[in-house]
């Protein structure tokens, strides 16, 4: 959720940006004054695991699942990424581009640098670009998606401006995998679930949310999200098994659906005239417009949520904290919603926490105190840390386009590419 072209949508909190990593273990915010790490372990408390303050109008930070890797972008400078080991408050490498950097996607193989009208390949083990895909329609929203899956390792970006066409990229082989004819409008929102196999689509319009087969194209579920009203979809997400599909709007409702094929049951003849009645109109969906046939096929939401609030941009996810699953929504008014989801029988979610964003305890009681061992860890400046790395590890690289520099070979080889926690190493080679 980046809210730099909307500051005013952020009212006082002085929020940029916000988004959850790559399994909805912790949340990144991005402010004015710098950028927060907060751990998503507890519903009750909102623990913040690491803040930084000497970077301003932090637009874009994402972290690579639970590891110190971080990339950054500032509005100070927008054509520029940053790649940081944060615990140690270390620049590993930067780059700049030559334009105004939208988003940035990572996963445990590749990162992505998406531009209004290019992307850029890079591989995350030593930051070198391995390919460019130009002259994209123009995409001024930066919309993308990067599966996380390291078999499935595909990209998702739009194909037209005026329809909703997918184009799927290899981004291993890197190659074009697919072009799927996903909606009639331009695309509003991209999401893959875990495993890289399945692509979550909504449109502009945001009436109907489509999943399809990656790298097939083939169309597995269609759902309808509402029929009275267009609305703007804000953000697509599947829960890490991939039961279950969120989707959030700028309306106050948020809609989950459940991704399961309903099994046929044997026909039975009617024994009533409501049954004749069922009977006849089904049999008739035959002879009906496509559009109304398919209002009758489409699967409804097997779940929903009533935010306090609309018109706000926002963010979900599903995840499941302390054994209960849970739906977070992280919106533009500064705070973060946590709902509890009924797995079996769905319905109306309960609003079981609100926490803001800014990791302050307001209103009273909202977070616990933090004792001793929960203390955010004090981030150093880069300035700093680069004043005491050896010189002769920097050295200035230029690949189709991207410029940037490689450093500090001892935060590198502290990032473990076997280990969870920290991936993946980023080895950079010096001349």
């Amino acid at each position: 959720m980046n809210l730099a072209s909307q500051s005013g949508d952020a009212g006082g909190n002085q929020l940029l940006f916000a988004n959850f990593n790559q399994d909805n273990t912790s949340l990144a915010v991005g402010t004015k004054s710098g950028y927060k790490f907060f751990s998503l372990s507890s519903v009750d408390k909102l623990e913040q695991i690491y803040e930084c303050i000497d970077t301003e109008d932090v637009c874009i930070v994402e972290r690579l699942f639970s590891s110190s890797l971080v990339a950054i972008v500032s509005l100070k400078a927008p054509r520029k990424l940053k790649v940081c080991h944060f615990k140690k408050g270390t620049e590993i490498c930067n780059y700049s581009y030559s334009n105004t950097i939208l988003a940035v996607k990572l996963n445990r193989q590749r990162l992505i640098v998406c531009l209004e009208e290019s992307l850029y390949i890079h591989n995350i083990r030593d930051m070198k670009v391995l390919h460019t895909i130009r002259e994209t329609p123009p995409n001024p929203s930066g919309l993308c998606a990067l599966s996380i899956s390291n078999d499935n390792c595909y990209l998702a970006y739009p194909g037209s401006a005026t329809i909703g066409e997918v184009q799927v990229f290899d981004t291993v082989n890197l190659r074009a995998a697919n072009m799927i004819p996903a909606h009639d409008s331009p695309l509003a929102a991209l999401a893959f679930d875990a495993s890289g196999t399945k692509l979550a689509t909504a449109s502009e319009k945001g009436t109907v949310i489509r999943v399809f087969s990656i790298p097939e194209g083939q169309k597995q579920f269609e759902f309808r999200r509402g029929v009275k009203r267009c609305v703007s979809i804000c953000s697509l997400a599947f829960s890490m098994e991939g039961l279950y599909l969120s989707a959030s709007s700028n309306t106050e409702t948020v809609h989950i659906f459940k991704l399961e094929t309903q099994k046929e049951k044997p026909v039975e003849e009617p024994t009533t005239w409501s049954g004749y009645l069922g009977k006849i109109l089904v049999a008739s969906t035959t002879y009906l417009p496509t559009q109304v046939t398919e209002m009758f096929t489409q699967g409804r939401a097997f779940a929903t949520v009533r935010l306090p609030f609309c018109g706000h941009k926002n963010i979900c996810a599903l995840a499941v904290i302390q054994k209960i699953p849970r739906l977070l929504v992280a919106a533009a008014d500064g705070y973060l919603y946590l709902y509890n989801l009924d797995p079996q029988e769905g319905g109306e979610c309960t609003l079981m926490k609100q926490h803001r964003l800014d990791g302050s305890a307001e209103p009273p009681n909202e977070i616990l105190e933090q004792g001793s061992h929960d203390r955010p860890l004090v981030a150093q400046t880069y300035s700093a840390a680069k004043t005491r790395s050896d010189p002769t590890l920097f050295t200035s690289l230029c690949w189709h386009g991207a410029v940037g520099g490689a450093s500090l070979e001892d935060d590198l080889n502290d990032l473990h590419l076997e280990e969870e926690n920290e991936q993946p190493p980023l080895i950079l080679e010096t001349d």
